[in-house]
């Protein structure tokens, strides 16, 4: 069976069939505590996409929310025309691929990925052929009779991805799937969800609070701070132009800067440092409190009045060519074209 086979939905692309989710003034609240307050979004079809935030931002409250396992209190949910907002999570299309994974350790490797299959009354010889090409699809056909505990935590994930993936979801959702691998597995498997995003053409909704990983990963980013969307867009635009200061901070890789007309952001990597002459008295001056070494960049923390935390990233040939120490009054510069200009915090 074609993986167009295994794809509903409400736009026929190249044989695929996609839906695009639509979050229509969502607002979930527990008691007095409000989670997500009245966000808008279109999550395209056919896209990555990575809710990004910090904890209790509300990112995960608002996928369990589109996977029907927390209501909406207020607002709809709208996947590929239909409105799901009040369907229980078996019928909304979408699939939710879960932190721990939760695979049932009694069972199998086909047994779990066709587990939903037998709750449907599929009879075992389709659901086991059904099961074993999703397993083809996430290269685990040789594990088949093994047992959960008998896996490694990316071949765990590559099972749970394939017991998602049978359901056939107009939508796979993704609860921050990655953090329970180590640094160099957690970058090989996000090449691979990538890889297998652009295979099948669904959309993914996956929620992180890695900024590396949401750039590496998503076609659109949406950043969520207290409750509400700070920002959304393509991964270039929100680290090239992050529109608050909260933004710039969290997305990382910038400094914010107060200057006369306002506070700015400047990437960290486009500050170039020089040693400060007797007499001087540069704009921008600044102290050096610490240097780190991280291989291709040599990272320069400073102490200045125009920010509370200033870090210069020098590429290590240029620092090592005229090294800067420790305790060095040092003038700052950059291009006025690097400089962004931040919104005003909300009053």
């Amino acid at each position: 069976m074609g993986l167009a086979a295994l794809i509903p939905g409400d736009i026929d692309c190249g044989g695929l069939r996609l839906s695009s989710l639509e979050l229509a003034a969502v607002t979930k609240a527990y008691g007095d505590a409000i989670a997500v307050n009245c966000i808008d979004h279109i999550f395209r079809s056919g896209t990555y996409s990575c809710l990004l935030g910090p904890s209790g931002c509300g990112k995960s409250s608002t996928l369990r929310m589109i996977a029907g396992h927390e209501l909406a209190t207020e607002g709809d949910i709208i996947l590929g025309g239909r409105n799901i907002t009040d369907l229980p999570p078996a019928q909304r299309g979408t699939a939710m691929m879960f932190q721990s994974y939760a695979l049932f350790p009694h069972l199998s490797v086909v047994d779990n990925v066709a587990f939903s299959l037998k709750m449907k009354g599929v009879d075992k010889p389709t659901r086991r052929t059904r099961a074993m090409e999703l397993l083809e699809l996430v290269d685990m056909t040789g594990f088949s009779d093994r047992l959960p505990s008998q896996l490694s935590g990316g071949q765990q994930q590559r099972v749970a991805l394939a017991r998602a993936l049978i359901t056939e979801p107009e939508m796979l959702l993704l609860d921050e799937p990655l953090s329970a691998l180590d640094p160099f597995l957690r970058i090989r498997m996000r090449l691979e969800l990538k890889k297998l995003q652009r295979e099948l053409g669904i959309s993914f909704i996956h929620v992180t609070h890695s900024q590396d990983e949401a750039l590496a990963l998503a076609d659109d980013i949406v950043v969520m701070n207290k409750a509400v969307i700070e920002q959304s867009g393509p991964p270039q635009e929100v680290f090239n132009k992050p529109r608050s200061e909260f933004v710039a901070r969290f997305i990382g890789g910038h400094n914010v800067i107060e200057g006369p007309a306002g506070l700015m952001a400047v990437r960290m990597d486009r500050v170039s440092l020089t040693p400060q002459r007797a007499g001087e008295a540069p704009e921008f001056a600044a102290v050096v409190r610490d240097i780190e070494f991280l291989g291709t960049t040599v990272n320069v923390a400073l102490e200045a009045a125009a920010a509370k935390e200033l870090v210069a990233a020098i590429p290590d040939s240029v620092f090592f060519r005229t090294p800067i120490q420790i305790g060095e009054a040092v003038s700052l510069s950059w291009d006025p074209s690097d400089a962004h200009l931040l919104a005003a915090p909300a009053a």
